[in-house]
C-alpha cells in the first residue's frame, strides 16, 4: 500500500514524525486556539479595515523574544525559548552575552543587529505616540539590543562584531540553547577598522538614546556618550569591516556598500540626537563624498543612503533647516523610483504588487522601503508639500497607499491568500527555516540534540513544532510563488530586520484604522 506515493514504511515513518511533532508543539506551544491573545486571526472591520494591524503589530515586536540571546527573564512571553549563549565573549575576556540571533541560526552578527536596533528605533521615534501598549514592548525589544551594544563598544576604538563561527554553525540543525560550535568574537578595531559596522552601531546608539530621553534619561545619556565615541571611531579609523574579516563575515554579512553610507547615517542620527553643530557641518562637507546624492535605491542592513536621505529631509521640511534643503530632492528621487509608473521609476513588482529587488530575503526591503514611504509622507505632510518625479506629482497620500498595499499583501492580500507572517490569519509558512522553532522544544525533549541530529527534521516536511509568533519571512518569489519549504532560506527565513521597519508601519495603520 503507498500513501501519498511514499512507500508503507516510509508512510507510516512519516506519520510517527508528525504525531511526533504535534506533541511536541501541544508541550511547548499549548493547544492552537485562534480566540487566544496570541492567535487571535479576526479582522476588526473599523472604517473598512481589511487587517487587524494591532494583531499584527503585537505579533511583529513578540517575534524579537524568539530572537533573543543570553539569560531570559521571567516576563518571556515567547516561552519555548531557554537561556542560551551564556558564555559569549568568554574566549577574548569580555562580557558579550545578550543581543539578538539576526536570523534562522545561532550567530550574533553585530551589523544587522545594529541596523535592526536602529530601525526599531525610528519605528519608536516616529510611530511609538501611536501605539499606546505596545510602546513599553517595543521599549524593551530596543534595549534587549542597545545593553549589548553597550557590551559591545565597552572598550575605547573596538568594537566586538560577531559571536560564533558561522560556517561551523551552518554545518549543524541544532537549537540554541544546545549550541556547541565554538563561540569565535570577531571584533574591529585601530589596526582591522570597520567604519560600515561601527557607523551603524553608533547610529543605533544615538537612536535609541532618543527613545529612551524622557522615560530613562540617565540611560539615554549613556547611549548617546557611547554613540558619540562610536562615531569617532568610525570616521577616523576608516575601512570595510569585511576587508579584515572576510573569511568570517563573508558570505553572510559583507559589506557591499562599503562604509560611506554608515558614515553619513550615522552623522544624521548623532545630529538628530545631540542638536550640535558639528554634525550638521560634518554632513554639508562631507555629504557629497558620502554619496549623498547616489543613485542608489535599496534600502536595508548593507546600503543606508535612502534612509540617510528620508532622515536628512526632515531637518530641511520639518525644521526649515535651509542648509540641507538639496535632501528634499534626494529623497524624492529615492521616493519616484519605487513609486509604480512613475518618471524615473526602477523598482520591479510581482504580478500581485509585490516590491520585489532581490530573492534573497526580499521581504526586508519591503518592510524597510514602505516605512519610508510612510515616514516621508509624514515630513511632507506637515511642511506641506509634495513628491516631485520629473514633471509628475505625488501627495503623501499617494505615498501612504503605496506603503498601505505592500503591508496589505504581507498580511495576506495577495494570490495565494496567505499571510508571510508567522501566527497571523489563518494560513501562514509552516515550516520556517528557523532552528528553535523547527526542534522540539526543551521542555518537551529536555534531552540535547547534537549538531547533526536536527537535519532529518529540517529536511522533513513536517510543521515546525515551535510557532515564532509574528516573524515574517523572506517571502514570495518574483512571480508570487512560496514553496514554504524549510531549507529554503531566501524565502522561508526570518530576520529581525525584516520586522524592525514593520513595526513603524504597523502603528501607523493601526492608528489610522482606529484599532490603537
Amino acid at each position: 500500500m503507498t500513501l501519498l506515493g511514499l512507500s508503507s514504511s516510509s508512510s507510516s515513518y512519516a506519520v510517527r514524525v508528525i504525531i511526533f511533532l504535534s506533541f511536541f508543539f501541544f508541550l511547548c506551544n499549548g493547544f492552537y486556539d485562534s480566540d487566544s491573545s496570541l492567535f487571535n486571526t479576526h479582522h476588526h472591520r473599523h472604517n473598512l479595515a481589511k487587517h487587524n494591524y494591532k494583531d499584527a503589530l503585537t505579533k511583529s515586536i513578540l517575534f524579537f523574544e524568539g530572537q533573543r540571546s543570553g539569560k531570559l527573564p521571567p516576563n518571556q512571553r515567547m516561552t519555548w525559548r531557554r537561556d542560551s549563549g551564556l558564555s559569549d565573549g568568554s574566549a577574548l575576556h569580555v562580557d558579550l552575552v545578550g543581543g539578538y540571533y539576526d536570523a534562522g541560526d545561532n550567530i550574533k552578527f553585530g551589523f544587522p543587529m545594529a541596523f535592526t536596533t536602529t530601525m526599531l528605533s525610528w519605528s519608536v521615534i516616529e510611530f511609538g505616540g501611536l501605539m499606546k501598549s505596545e510602546l513599553g514592548n517595543a521599549k524593551v525589544a530596543i534595549r534587549w539590543a542597545t545593553d549589548y551594544l553597550l557590551k559591545a563598544t565597552s572598550r575605547p576604538n573596538t568594537i566586538y562584531v560577531q559571536v560564533g563561527d558561522a560556517n561551523k554553525d551552518h554545518s549543524c540543525w541544532e537549537r540554541p540553547e544546545d549550541m556547541d560550535t565554538q563561540r569565535s568574537v570577531f571584533k574591529v578595531d585601530k589596526n582591522t577598522p570597520g567604519s560600515d559596522v561601527a557607523g551603524e552601531t553608533a547610529a543605533a546608539l544615538a537612536a535609541a538614546a532618543i527613545v529612551f530621553r524622557k522615560s530613562d534619561p540617565s540611560y539615554s545619556k549613556i547611549l548617546l556618550r557611547r554613540a558619540i565615541s562610536v562615531f569617532a571611531f568610525a570616521d577616523r579609523y576608516r575601512g570595510t569591516y569585511s576587508s579584515g574579516l572576510k573569511p568570517d563575515v563573508c558570505p553572510f554579512y559583507c559589506s557591499f556598500s562599503g562604509y560611506q553610507d554608515e558614515l553619513l547615517w550615522g552623522a544624521a542620527w548623532l545630529q538628530k540626537a545631540t542638536r550640535n553643530l558639528k554634525y550638521l557641518n560634518y554632513i554639508k562637507v562631507n555629504g557629497q563624498i558620502l554619496g549623498a546624492a547616489e543613485y542608489d535605491n535599496t534600502f536595508g542592513w548593507d546600503n543606508k543612503h535612502a534612509g540617510a536621505r528620508i532622515l536628512l529631509s526632515k531637518t530641511f521640511l520639518v525644521q526649515k533647516m535651509k542648509t540641507l534643503s538639496e535632501y528634499k530632492g534626494h529623497a524624492d528621487n529615492f521616493i519616484c523610483s519605487v513609486i509604480p509608473g512613475a518618471p524615473f521609476s526602477s523598482s520591479q513588482y510581482t504580478p500581485g504588487g509585490l516590491l520585489f529587488k532581490m530573492a534573497d530575503e526580499n521581504m526586508q526591503y519591503v518592510t524597510s522601503t514602505s516605512f519610508l514611504l510612510l515616514t516621508y509622507a509624514k515630513y511632507l505632510t506637515s511642511a506641506r508639500t509634495v513628491v516631485h518625479c520629473g514633471g509628475s506629482v505625488y501627495t503623501p497620500g499617494r505615498l501612504r497607499a503605496i506603503a498601505k498595499k505592500q503591508v496589505d499583501y504581507l498580511l495576506g492580500d495577495n494570490p495565494l491568500r496567505m499571510s508571510y507572517m508567522v501566527g497571523y490569519g489563518p494560513k501562514f509558512p509552516r515550516r520556517i527555516h528557523h532552528r528553535g522553532s523547527s526542534l522540539p522544544c526543551v521542555a518537551s525533549h529536555p534531552a540535547k540534540i547534537q549538531c547533526h541530529q536536527g537535519f532529518s527534521i529540517m529536511h522533513s516536511q513536517s510543521p515546525n513544532p515551535n510557532f515564532l509568533v509574528g516573524a515574517v519571512v523572506g517571502g514570495p518569489d518574483k512571480h508570487d510563488r512560496f514553496p514554504d519549504v524549510r531549507s529554503d532560506y531566501e524565502q522561508s527565513e526570518p530576520a529581525t530586520y525584516i520586522n524592525s521597519p514593520l513595526v513603524g508601519a504597523l502603528a501607523y495603520f493601526a492608528h489610522s484604522y482606529g484599532q490603537l
